[in-house]
């Protein structure tokens, strides 16, 4: 029997192919390690910058961080590979310290980069920045009142119109950087879109923060007291309410013959419903149309009640009240008789004669003789008195109706006491 070959017999050996195997294991072991330490560079890019004491800053200075220049940095880090290589982008952060700082100023400062807990910052270097700095400005902190305003804008019923909105509370509190606060002006208000109302209308809003000239504000510095306030539309009732005098009828006077012209004849009032449903028309005075001729004309004060509103914004109404179709004719007087003279006393009408005007049709007025007229003084209110009054008269035609002495009279008269 022949002999192997020796090499032939070394190929075959399982103990010559696992020594094989093991020196190529470690010689991968040797690569790969010698691989993962080697240095490894890598491009970051969108790293977010974000800024560290700025509580401290507010509270301690009373400084406020605004107008940051740019949200994200890229950077580039070297390093070993097995370090470098799993990061992304979202694993680190472009950290700014701003607690340090003491006054307001456009301001650059560079940044750090902060690395998750996990890595460590053993041999690994920013290589580069860009940009190097983050530029922001810092700005003193400031709060002011502003006041509240707004608009409806719905629409009303007809029969009804609305007041000014109210709102509560009717200022609130801005507080931010002085350089975003100064152009504040007001807090806008709009409520209501595309709604009709007949009742007061209520609802909690937002609003926005406006300059003076009416354009928005930016508010991304700004804090507001609160977010909403309450936005009211008082509604009101509005009526016509006609204006009217009294009349006194008399001295041939009456509904047939007596045209009252008021001026305005109506006003246009706005209330309460309950209140205006009730008024029909307001009455300016009364007129005594014995008072006159023919013709009266005077101007009157409106009265109203002080929970309504005049719309029409006139505060005086003209009267005039013409009575037609009657004329007066002056008579001399001579008849004078007394009513309800004093017990125990004598009365002498001093006044002998008087003239009054009596108010009738042209026909009546041409039968109509003095005789037939008789002056009545009423002596009720001077029983105890003694000497010479001027007592009120009433005119007495007789025979005549529908007609009437015009005016006020007076005469004289002598009270004495009667002789025992």
């Amino acid at each position: 029997m022949k002999n192997k070959n020796p090499l032939r017999r070394l190929f075959d050996s399982r103990i010559f192919w696992a020594i094989i195997a093991l020196l190529a294991s470690l010689s991968i072991w040797i690569y790969v390690t010698s691989a993962d330490a080697s240095d490894f560079r890598q491009t970051f890019r969108n790293v977010r910058v974000e800024l560290i004491g700025e509580d401290t800053l507010r509270s301690s200075r009373n400084l406020v961080v605004t107008d940051l220049d740019i949200s994200s940095v890229t950077v580039v880090i070297s390093g070993p590979r097995r370090v470098v290589s799993p990061l992304d982008s979202e694993d680190l952060v472009a950290q700014v310290d701003v607690s340090k700082l003491s006054t307001a100023a456009f301001t650059s400062l560079k940044y750090d980069i902060v690395y998750p807990s996990s890595v460590s910052e053993r041999g690994l270097t920013v290589e580069r920045r860009v940009p190097e700095y983050v530029t922001f400005n810092v700005s003193l902190q400031t709060s002011k009142e502003i006041p509240v305003r707004g608009g409806f804008e719905g629409r009303t019923e007809e029969g009804f119109t609305a007041e000014s909105p109210v709102f509560e509370p009717t200022n609130i509190s801005v507080s931010g950087p002085e350089a975003y606060l100064k152009d504040v002006d007001r807090a806008w208000v709009t409520f209501g879109r595309d709604m009709t109302v007949s009742s007061t209308y209520s609802t909690d809003v937002g609003f926005t923060l406006e300059d003076r000239n009416g354009d928005p504000c930016p508010t991304e510095y700004i804090s507001c007291s609160q977010d909403t306030v309450k936005a009211t539309l008082p509604i009101r009732a509005i009526k016509n309410v006609p204006l009217t005098v009294n009349l006194i009828y008399g001295s041939g006077a009456n509904e047939t013959n007596t045209i009252v012209t008021v001026t305005p004849s109506y006003l246009t009032l706005t209330g309460d419903t309950a209140i205006l449903s009730e008024m029909n028309q307001i009455v300016l005075g009364t007129v005594d149309l014995t008072d006159f001729n023919t013709t009266f004309t005077e101007e009157y004060s409106i009265p109203l009640d002080n929970s309504l509103k005049n719309l029409t914004g006139l505060s005086t109404a003209e009267v005039t009240v013409e009575v037609v179709g009657l004329d007066t004719k002056p008579y001399r007087v001579t008849n004078i008789t007394f009513v309800n003279t004093p017990e125990n006393s004598d009365v002498e009408a001093i006044t002998e004669t008087l003239e009054v005007r009596i108010r009738g049709t042209e026909e009546q007025l041409k039968q109509i003789r003095a005789e037939n007229i008789t002056l009545v003084a009423d002596l009720t209110d001077y029983q105890e008195s003694v000497g010479a009054y001027m007592v009120p008269v009433r005119v007495r035609v007789d025979g005549f109706t529908d007609v009437g002495a015009v005016g006020d009279y007076t005469i004289s008269v002598e009270i004495r006491k009667a002789e025992p």
